[in-house]
């Protein structure tokens, strides 16, 4: 009995551990807080295995979206062309 009781409570602690900050990075959210995706750009440059490529994508997709924006600016040309 004890055992069992035993192997139980080490599953339930197992399962306790602490979750994962990252996967509550959204990407919308990184493209919010400039402060904090350059934080983790040079983090996933420096160390992409520790913190793995699912946050590394989604800071990647972060950063094309802040620099690209919602990809719906047309381009409009000046009304008068250049003189070379």
């Amino acid at each position: 009995m004890n055992k069992i009781m035993l192997f139980l409570l080490v599953v339930v602690l197992a399962g306790c551990g602490p979750s994962e900050p990252a996967a509550t990075e959204t990407v919308e959210s990184l493209a919010a807080d400039p402060v904090r995706l350059k934080e983790l750009r040079q983090q996933c440059k420096l160390d992409r295995a520790k913190l793995g490529d699912a946050l590394c994508n989604r800071v990647s997709e972060a950063t094309r979206k802040r620099f690209y924006g919602d990809g719906e600016v047309p381009y409009t040309p000046s009304e008068n062309p250049p003189k070379f």
